[in-house]
């Protein structure tokens, strides 16, 4: 087996590219990525509306929680 030597600087490059190269080829990978994070953050925002002490039906969170998920694509 052959060893190859980078310095930092090649390595990064390296990296970058195969980094682009991923996310050119491979773009449903972000878009989970974003939808994901997303509905975590509705998630989040919903936990704190709900620590208010009042209380929400859950058909009534599910709603909202899907509709600001199709509002954020």
């Amino acid at each position: 087996m052959e060893t190859i030597a980078f310095n930092r600087s090649e390595l990064k490059q390296l990296i970058r590219e195969t980094f682009v190269d991923v996310l050119s080829t491979r773009k449903d990978l972000i878009g989970d990525a974003v939808l994901e994070a997303i509905e975590d953050l509705g998630i989040g925002k919903a936990m704190e509306e709900g620590q208010t002490g009042a209380y929400v039906d859950t058909e009534e969170f599910k709603n909202k929680l899907h509709r600001r998920i199709k509002q954020s694509r």
